[in-house]
């Protein structure tokens, strides 16, 4: 919980759509960039395509692996999130039962009193 309250939520939710704005840019330059590397490669000799081949399979594994990285992060940042949902959720009840058991003594204390 501690680590909860650390992190500016604020700023986290203010962050947000401009990571997306960012990944989508990031994204869009990928795919510009895979098709102007295509195109050379594929009038080329056979040599310098299975040189061309290889080097876009090692590109693709590794945004495959970055990718990899990042679902694990977000998986993780997710069971974080329930996890601390969960804890509110209890805190919560707690406190409900707690109100409504104050509620139940104020009104005593004042039915009490007028006798």
């Amino acid at each position: 919980m501690t680590a909860l309250k650390v992190i500016p939520w604020g700023d986290v939710i203010e962050a947000t759509p401009g990571i997306v704005k960012s990944a989508r840019k990031i994204f869009t330059r990928s795919q510009q960039a895979e098709e102007a590397a295509t195109a050379p490669a594929a009038a080329g000799d056979p040599g310098a395509r299975i040189a061309h081949l290889e080097a876009s399979l090692a590109e693709l594994a590794e945004q495959q692996k970055a990718s990899a990285q990042l679902i694990e992060t977000l998986a993780e940042q997710n069971a974080r999130i329930v996890e601390a949902v969960d804890t509110l959720r209890v805190r919560t009840r707690f406190l409900i039962a707690a109100c409504a058991l104050l509620t139940l003594a104020c009104v005593a204390l004042a039915v009490w009193g007028l006798r």
